[in-house]
């Protein structure tokens, strides 16, 4: 129907400008918004107010003109309204809901994937921590989002691939495997001083006790320069297999991982930074090499090569983002936490200087999260009793209340995730409150079958006796879904689905408090039946891109 709407108020304003009612250029892409509040209609435009300035003429007369020449024919209208500065706000018949209960039927799991993207190839990088410790329950969070964000926009139409980036090259690396040899000393009786800038968390004592229990050995026989490499490869890898591992446990699977030491391994950094080069876009300078990336919007030019004749990180990220357009990715989306945000304007200035549109490539900023128990924060720290990590948080309130509570928010908004909220088998826990919607309408259908009642196909059944406000509610809220798909991709928000399945959940529950599914009137059964199916598959189709389980008992 928006689709429809939108083609007719163009062809409106088409015959107000033959008429020489108003003169109008370029006819502006038109819009059709579902507004929160019923009572302005179902579906409402402001191209009045758009098109105003132009036809020089008030925005409400310039509504009315349209109307005058809108052309409809179809009976699916119930009546159109001129509302505020100049808002067409259009209300739909209850013919046109019962359609939508009738493709939902059909369409069932399909129901709101449409072919927006039209086979676009994106890729969403996400979570890519650093193989030097465990996941904390930030790294989660940029988890779902991106987990979320990449469902969502394969829903509509995109080829999507996950791609996770493991920073294994650089300082980081060096002085992880040197923490896990001097534990792995300290073990043998052979410590010296920890440093303070080595990882100082327990895991690195578990890595190098682990180690020791398998090479077997009584003392460290090699010279650090040697071990030190065995060191950094060997606590890489098994760092990685437990973030593989986690992720696993969070529903997160990615198509690729892809190695930043590769980068400098195939040559790949050094040829970019000839590329940059004969681009005339490095200058030395000071006795290091600077990329100039001011002349791309940054608000200085940044060091690529160092004195020393080290690359920094930069040359790297550039490298690796030169690789990912190569492999034909037309947009690119990089989700980040909060601590890089001074990070984006250069990683923007090298796609614009590998010649690519600033529009192409998207950062997503992850604000903090905050855990809270008994009212009270709980510390950040490893110290006994307290903890930080994704896994320990799941193992704490479960998967699908970790993914929900960390996508009811927008990523760059700060989030304070409730532990004991999370944990409550009631109405004030959203992802229990959504859950529960669903397994009552699987015991609906129990019911149903237990007596004997068979639940036919939409086609075959009276529903224009769904004539209750709050059942053309419903079906209006099911028929926001293709709507809300394409709003949350293109917006990049899959947060929008959380807030979804909460309104539509807290609907069905007023609805099954107030009115009986199933009564000794056989037809109005058979109506709200499908009204009941549609609403149980929404929910599920919605559950299952936010990476969660739809329970049918619970």
């Amino acid at each position: 129907m928006n689709k429809i709407l939108s083609v007719a108020l163009v062809e409106a304003i088409e015959r107000c400008r033959k008429a020489g009612l108003m003169e109008v250029g370029t006819i502006p892409d038109i819009f059709l918004q579902s507004p929160n509040n019923s009572s302005f209609g179902d579906l409402s435009s402001n191209a009045a107010m758009v098109l105003a300035a132009q036809a020089k003429k008030p925005p409400r007369r310039v509504a009315q003109m349209i109307l005058d020449h809108l052309e409809l024919g179809y009976n699916q209208i119930d009546h159109v309204e001129i509302a505020g500065p100049g808002f067409i706000n259009f209300f739909l018949a209850n013919g046109w809901w019962y359609q939508v209960l009738e493709e939902i039927y059909r369409a069932r799991e399909d129901y709101g994937r449409q072919d927006l993207g039209k086979g676009e190839k994106i890729q969403v990088e996400f979570v890519s921590a650093n193989p030097t410790g465990p996941l904390h329950i930030g790294h989660g969070r940029g988890a779902a989002v991106g987990d979320v964000l990449a469902n969502i926009l394969d829903a509509v139409g995109y080829r999507v691939q996950r791609e996770y980036y493991i920073n294994d090259a650089g300082t980081q690396m060096d002085i992880l495997g040197k923490s896990v040899l001097l534990r792995y000393q300290e073990l043998l009786g052979e410590g010296s001083a920890f440093p303070d800038n080595a990882y100082q968390g327990d895991y690195i004592v578990d890595i190098a006790r682990e180690l020791l229990e398998q090479k077997n050995e009584g003392k460290i026989s090699w010279l650090e320069k040697d071990s030190l490499p065995f060191f950094t490869r060997y606590a890489k890898d098994r760092i990685l297999d437990g973030i593989r591992e986690d992720l696993q446990r969070f529903g997160v699977k990615f198509d690729q991982w892809f190695s930043e030491k590769n980068l400098y391994d195939s040559g790949d950094v050094e040829q970019t930074l000839r590329f940059l080069a004969l681009q005339g876009l490095i200058k030395l300078r000071e006795g290091a090499a600077w990329f100039l990336s001011s002349r791309f919007g940054d608000d200085k030019d940044r060091v690529i090569i160092r004195q020393s004749g080290d690359p920094t990180y930069l040359a790297s990220d550039i490298a690796y983002h030169r690789n990912k357009y190569q492999r034909g990715f037309t947009k690119v989306i990089d989700i980040w936490g909060a601590d890089h945000h001074g990070y984006v304007e250069r990683m923007k200035a090298a796609v614009q200087a590998l010649d690519h549109p600033k529009a192409s490539f998207q950062v997503l900023l992850v604000q903090l999260v905050s855990l809270v128990r008994g009212g009270q924060p709980v510390a950040m720290s490893t110290r006994a009793g307290e903890f930080t990590t994704l896994a320990e948080v799941m193992e704490e309130v479960g998967t699908d209340a970790a993914r929900f509570f960390l996508l009811t928010r927008t990523s760059d908004s700060h989030l304070e995730f409730d532990l004991d909220l999370a944990k409550q088998q009631s109405a004030e826990n959203p992802v229990y409150y959504v859950q529960y919607a669903h397994a009552r309408i699987s015991s609906i259908f129990r019911q149903a079958a237990h007596q004997g009642i068979a639940v036919p196909g939409a086609s075959e059944v009276e529903l224009t006796l769904l004539s209750l406000p709050e059942e053309i509610e419903l079906i209006r809220k099911l028929s926001e879904l293709p709507q809300l798909l394409a709003g949350a991709a293109m917006a990049s928000e899959p947060h929008r689905l959380t807030a979804y399945t909460q309104n539509l959940a807290a609907m069905f529950h007023k609805y099954y408090h107030r009115h009986r599914v199933i009564s000794d009137d056989k037809a109005l059964t058979a109506a709200r039946l499908i009204l009941v199916y549609a609403i149980g598959a929404v929910l599920r189709n919605v559950l299952k891109l936010l990476g969660i389980s739809a329970p049918e008992q619970m």
